[in-house]
């Protein structure tokens, strides 16, 4: 059987990681400045993880979520005294596509209505709700292409307004920082603005927080710069450092009833242990506050290279736009310099390192970023 071949790959097979460097089959050492996608939070093979991981697989590694699971209330209980959101109920799932699905279908079965308003450039996943509410027509089957949704402008309140007005929307969703769309901020008064009129015609509110989150940006969530309390946050990615798992953290407004939400897979034993201790590890290791300092230096050095057109970001979470594509850039950095970083578009690169990383690795991948560019 062959691999159904939906994705262009490198010739390169990653066999092994430590904090923010993995090696090839071959031997080759790279520093990560992408994080397989922004999963890798604490860091590869953290021995902390990695022990975590080995004693729950060792003493149960799955049972359905028909019996108690004292694991996920424990998750909880961390995740909501990290993030401050100790008041939200946390539904677990599987992944961000996942995630999204269910806060959408959750805000539907809430206001019994319909239409969503997303964001122009906006990446919410591939599953059939959260695909269509991508903007992104190339990957939405005619099969995804039923349910109603507006995208609209960033940063534009009036126009949002506009649509809200018309009394027919379900919830309104938006990424903390648009990643797949080029590394693009809500501005936070916008957000302010966005959580004010969301209340006032009853749409929800959701955020999602899948690349965004999880300390990324220099604070747990991203949208916390704004000041504001969406109604439900989605989460995956870094949760777990690299095993699947993702969650819907959900305002006390809402009230579960059996049946309407489900899931086989989500909140299982080793997802839970791995999510718990990238909190631990979060907080004993100061991560958020090292995202700060290694970001400080990184969006400086950055500004001051030439022949970027502009640098965006908050944390760990930076777009380097030129005027030109960039494919010839990312491929020096990788075969010749041996980083991995991301894309977003054409003529974007997208750095999402693990949180973990060093300002002595930041320099030398400015070091290394300066080669390519010939400065």
């Amino acid at each position: 059987m062959k691999l159904f071949d939906v994705y262009p790959l490198f010739n390169i097979e990653i066999v092994k990681g430590k904090g923010a460097h993995v090696w090839d089959s071959e031997g080759t050492e790279y520093l990560d400045l992408y994080g397989g996608h922004a999963v890798i939070s604490v860091g590869h093979s953290h021995p902390d993880y990695v022990s975590a991981i080995t004693d729950q697989v060792n003493k149960l590694g799955f049972y359905s979520n028909s019996v108690i699971n004292s694991l996920q209330q424990r998750f909880a209980d961390k995740l909501g005294k990290a993030c401050g959101y100790d008041d939200y109920s946390l539904f677990i799932v599987n992944t961000g596509a996942e995630a999204n699905e269910n806060a959408m279908k959750l805000a539907s079965f809430h206001n019994n209505k319909r239409r969503v308003i997303a964001f122009q450039h906006s990446f919410h996943g591939r599953t059939s709700a959260a695909v269509r509410v991508t903007d992104n027509p190339k990957i939405v089957a005619p099969i995804n292409d039923t349910m109603p949704v507006t995208f609209l402008p960033l940063n534009d309140i009036n126009i949002v307004k506009a649509e809200l007005e018309k009394g027919d929307v379900s919830s309104v969703i938006i990424e903390g920082i648009l990643g797949v769309g080029g590394i693009q901020l809500p501005k936070d008064a916008f957000l302010r603005e966005l959580r004010q009129v969301c209340t006032e015609y009853g749409a929800v509110l959701i955020l999602d927080e899948i690349q965004s989150g999880y300390g990324r940006s220099g604070k747990f969530f991203a949208h916390q710069y704004a000041g504001i309390r969406p109604d439900m946050i989605t989460v995956a990615k870094g949760i777990a450092n690299g095993f699947p798992m993702s969650a819907v953290l959900i305002s006390p407004e809402f009230k579960p009833v059996y049946g309407m939400l489900g899931t086989t897979f989500g909140g299982n034993h080793l997802a839970c242990a791995g999510a718990i201790a990238v909190l631990e590890i979060m907080e004993k290791e100061k991560m958020i506050e090292n995202v700060v300092k290694v970001s400080d230096y990184l969006l400086n050095e950055l500004k001051h290279l030439p022949g970027i057109k502009e640098v965006r970001g908050r944390g760990l979470m930076i777009g380097l736009e030129f005027n030109e594509s960039i494919k010839e850039i990312r491929t020096k950095l990788l075969f010749e310099e041996k980083v991995f970083t991301g894309v977003a578009g054409t003529n974007t690169i997208r750095l999402l390192p693990p949180l973990c990383l060093t300002l002595d690795e930041a320099k030398d991948f400015i070091r290394r970023f300066r080669k390519v560019l010939g400065c």
